[in-house]
């Protein structure tokens, strides 16, 4: 087992060559860029600052006109342990996230994971955005998270209409 010492030492000689800064930096520009074109490009949504997190996971809100009155939000996260960005279905506190929860718990989604409520678990819903991408290109990324968003919202559009929720 490390100790925070050894930790520390491992983390500072890892920043001594200054790729994990170059990294950092460039996926918050990237993060902050895309936070700019969801704002810009769906002027409907309301759009929350960027939280930067503690190289866990790096996020904005957006809250689709259909889904604030819900109480609900889309987070577009980028998960630093699985190194991938995802879209989150979320609530505005534990209570709305445990309701939405149990509608969604039963149903079946290829294509998305239900998350069971937990300590520190924000998400009701994910998906996976971009696994393998290419920072290099960012406009090919943010049309791909982009869609990516797009069809995890209508999917749950749909989802809630059928519902009747």
């Amino acid at each position: 087992m490390h100790s925070v010492q050894e930790d520390l030492a491992e983390f500072r000689r890892e920043l001594r060559n200054g790729s994990v800064q170059r990294a950092y930096a460039a996926l918050l520009s990237y993060m902050l860029g895309l936070r700019t074109h969801f704002k810009e490009s769906h002027p409907d949504y309301t759009v929350s600052g960027l939280y930067q997190g503690y190289l866990d996971m790096t996020y904005f809100a957006l809250f689709p006109p259909h889904l604030k009155p819900r109480d609900l939000k889309i987070a577009i996260v980028f998960n630093y342990a699985a190194f991938r960005f995802e879209a989150w279905l979320a609530g505005s506190n534990r209570q709305v996230q445990r309701r939405y929860w149990e509608l969604f718990r039963d149903s079946r989604w290829p294509d998305y994971r239900v998350v069971a409520p937990a300590p520190g678990v924000d998400a009701i819903v994910e998906c996976d955005l971009a696994v393998d991408f290419d920072l290099s290109n960012p406009d090919a990324l943010t049309a791909r998270i982009e869609a990516g968003t797009a069809a995890f919202i209508d999917d749950l559009t749909k989802f809630f209409e059928n519902q009747r929720v």
